[in-house]
């Protein structure tokens, strides 16, 4: 069995020694691609693996295709919109995550953008704290939850929203409360980091209406997806609303016209930096090397995102 790493943005070292180690373990070969510039070089060193470990590489149809051996790809990271799941169903290849992972990457990122912005971005001028300010949750996941806690300990008060989560005691059993509606959640926070997956329903679900309802001085931090903002409603929203500030680690179709135009109301860093940590890039890989041999030996599919 061969386990192909194709990492056009590369794992560390310490992460790729450990999961060819994990591999070797097993049994199995272990390949590296990495930093390759062209689709045509993943199709050629997929063609004999069993196995697919990507962080944000895509895997499209054709890639699929390509690799008439694999049995499981597996997205080193929670988001996994990268995976065309539609064509791994249809060959029978079991598409894996890795959630919580990078978790705790992502929310320490969430919690530093909201005191980036409160400061100004760290230009000179009178901030503000974000203690006593009232934090909201669009999305009570892995990340989520760390959210609310670092918000917590920071002495804010925080609500969440979750469609997926009903039973309110979920949300007070750990101090937080729970909104009834996006549109609540919207209305009643200082700060809103949003955490919900780029989906045909979500998809630029957050834009013109949802921002206007903000309180005064409000920001959206958005460590989730790019295509859940409806770039055009931001815009417009942040034009008539000079006190609102729009702050993400997805650089925008539209990043350069909203940073002339808004200037410190807005700030994007150049790449998804959410799991850009030494600690998330090892346990991601680590993981999906673990589920995979789980998966190949004893047929394990507890993270499967496609049926």
């Amino acid at each position: 069995m061969k386990i192909l790493v194709a990492t056009e943005k590369p794992f560390s070292k310490q992460a790729t020694d450990g999961i060819a180690a994990i591999a070797r373990e097993a049994g199995y070969e272990c390949a590296l691609l990495e930093k390759y510039t062209s689709v045509d070089e993943l199709k050629t060193a997929v063609a004999d693996a069993d196995a697919l470990i990507v962080r944000s590489d895509k895997v499209t149809a054709d890639v699929i295709a390509a690799a008439p051996k694999l049995k499981i790809v597996v997205r080193a990271g929670a988001g996994y919109d990268n995976l065309d799941l539609a064509a791994c169903t249809a060959r029978g290849i079991v598409a894996m995550n890795t959630p919580g992972q990078n978790s705790n990457a992502v929310a320490e990122l969430a919690i530093a953008m909201m005191i980036f912005m409160a400061r100004n971005q760290f230009t000179p001028g009178t901030g503000t704290e974000i203690s006593g300010k009232r934090l909201g949750i669009h999305a009570y996941g892995n990340v989520g939850r760390i959210v609310a806690r670092y918000g917590k300990a920071l002495g804010m008060e925080v609500s969440a929203y979750d469609p997926f989560i009903t039973d309110p005691a979920i949300f007070a059993n750990d101090g937080v409360k729970m909104a009834s509606s996006v549109a609540e959640l919207y209305r009643n926070s200082d700060y809103l980091s949003l955490h919900i997956p780029a989906t045909a329903e979500t998809k630029g679900s957050i834009g013109y209406d949802l921002l206007m309802s903000m309180p005064k001085g409000a920001t959206l931090v958005n460590t989730a997806r790019k295509e859940v903002i409806d770039e055009a409603g931001l815009a417009k929203a942040l034009t008539e609303r000079p006190d609102l500030k729009y702050i993400t680690d997805i650089l925008p179709d539209t990043a350069a016209e909203l940073a002339e135009k808004f200037d410190k109301r807005f700030f994007t860093t150049p790449k998804k930096m959410g799991a850009e940590t030494a600690e998330a890039n090892v346990n991601a890989g680590l993981a999906a090397a673990r589920q995979i041999v789980s998966f190949l030996k004893d047929g394990v599919t507890k993270f499967q995102v496609n049926k």
